[in-house]
């Protein structure tokens, strides 16, 4: 090429420059302009579900726990505020009787929310029976403000420092010579019937009651273990929104505890639960 141009006269030269340059730049005019890239829509990582905690069920342990931290607060006048996370919860509990053997029949003990066993006509049988207690008047319950219910029928949990649900293995001292009498109750379970309630599921003084009998010609024994009362539903509320109300004439005594429930099952079973005796569901 270089050879090319010098035997090409200047004038020729400098115009073929001229008219390549030209060309050049009527290429670059020709040629379109650039496009914007569209952005490429890009989906958003899909977000975590939310982590909701499902409450469990109250066994007999947390139920008393809930009702030892109401008994401290009431003692010390803690003020608790906010909504109650109690309220709603569904709850299965377990109640040891007739450890120790034999008690007043339902006569003699009738609507003292207490379950028992007792022989039946010439020890052939036995009878248990839960006849609920009418609360409805109580100063506990009566105290808790104005509410709309029609009745309040009680349940108690004896020893409540037994949380298992099992029989205690402790033995009466017969030397013992001191005031041998169980201590008191003080927690309990209140179940609440408003006016737009079944009626349905209402006791009015009527037991809870089942009979054992004899399978063939082997007669029954006292059983080792007792028995046990099964209650199941789920927490209510008081007039103040709180599902546990305490109460206590003195500061030396420790405060009775009852929660409002709305009952949905109640049932009998032998010592270790594996037997379902009978059961009523309420609801």
């Amino acid at each position: 090429m270089p050879g090319f141009f010098r035997n090409v006269p200047r004038p020729l030269v400098i115009l073929t420059t001229a008219a390549a340059a030209l060309l050049l730049a009527q290429c670059d005019r020709d040629r379109p302009e650039p496009i914007d890239a569209e952005p490429v829509a890009v989906d958003p990582a899909p977000a975590e579900p939310p982590n909701i905690v499902v409450p469990t069920t109250l066994t007999r342990a947390s139920l008393l726990a809930a009702t030892s931290r109401a008994a401290a607060a009431y003692a010390t006048g803690e003020q608790m505020d906010g909504a109650d996370a109690l309220v709603g919860r569904q709850f299965s509990i377990r109640i040891p009787f007739g450890c120790s053997g034999p008690q007043p029949t339902q006569a003699e003990a009738a609507g003292d929310g207490l379950a028992r066993w007792s022989w039946g006509p010439e020890n052939e049988t036995i009878q248990l029976s839960l006849t609920p207690g009418d609360w409805l008047n109580t100063a506990l319950i009566a105290g808790a403000g104005d509410s709309d219910w029609e009745a309040v029928e009680g349940f108690w949990i004896p020893r409540p420092w037994l949380t298992t649900g099992n029989c205690s293995t402790v033995r009466a001292d017969p030397l013992q010579s001191g005031d041998g009498s169980p201590s008191p109750q003080t927690v309990g379970l209140a179940a609440v019937f408003g006016p737009d309630d079944s009626r349905v599921g209402r006791r009015n003084g009527r037991a809870y009651a089942f009979t054992i009998r004899p399978t063939g010609d082997t007669p029954l024994t006292a059983p080792a273990g007792g028995y046990r009362v099964v209650l199941e539903g789920r927490l209510a509320s008081f007039p103040d929104g709180r599902a546990i109300r305490c109460r206590a004439s003195n500061p030396d005594q420790r405060p009775v505890c009852i929660a409002a429930i709305r009952l949905d099952r109640v049932g009998f079973t032998n010592a270790d639960g594996s037997v379902l005796l009978s059961e009523w569901r309420p609801g």
